[in-house]
């Protein structure tokens, strides 16, 4: 059976994962699905005009960066 790593012996540092920046990717992801030109949910449910498509998916994206930037810090 194989031992178990020790604190000592564990050579990475630990990371501390942002709950924040989670959900803002999530409202990212949220946006592009719901809002996406031609493809998204909302727009095959309904009309909408591309003023509001290409915002929210340029939001969205926008989100998902930012997000990610700040996702993972070491402890």
């Amino acid at each position: 059976m194989a031992k178990a790593n020790k604190p000592e012996n564990n050579s990475k540092p630990p990371v501390k994962v942002s709950f924040f920046h989670v959900l803002i990717i999530l409202v990212g992801a949220d946006l592009i699905l719901l809002f996406a030109p031609e493809v998204g949910i909302w727009n095959s449910l309904s009309y909408l005009s591309d003023l509001y498509s290409w915002s929210a998916l340029v939001g969205g994206l926008l989100l998902i960066l930012f997000g990610l930037r700040g996702f993972i810090k070491k402890r």
